[in-house]
């Protein structure tokens, strides 16, 4: 049976971006996928990453940067990037900052994500 999803649950990050989860592990409990509206300032970066899950990242506003073993691809406002599991990658926004959606097959956990140190 269908359920209705009241809110977000924001998650806490540092660096000044915040995760607003709506279907995954922390709000809704669903193990199968995590969907996450994202708000990044201009110079916010994480961690590199190779992460168990593939991620699909909507680009609503302004730009996010994606290192990868090739280069770096920018995704702006209206693109997408699919990352695949076990890929490398790190995150970062644009000049103007970065609004995006994130859904993470299966949802994101912390441990998943194999965030370097």
């Amino acid at each position: 049976m269908g359920r209705l999803i009241d809110a977000a649950t924001r998650i806490p990050v540092p660096g000044g971006k915040t995760i607003d989860e709506y279907v995954g592990r922390v709000n809704s409990g669903d193990e199968r996928v995590s969907i996450a509206h994202m708000k990044a300032p201009a110079g916010w970066t994480e961690e590199p990453q190779t992460p168990s899950f593939a991620e699909f990242t909507l680009v609503l506003r302004g730009s996010v940067l994606v290192e990868q073993e090739g280069g770096t691809v920018e995704v702006r406002a209206g693109q997408a990037y699919v990352s695949e599991p076990g890929e490398k990658i790190r995150y970062s926004s644009g000049p103007e900052g970065a609004e995006y959606v994130a859904v993470c097959l299966p949802a994101f956990s912390p441990e998943s994500a194999n965030r370097e140190a």
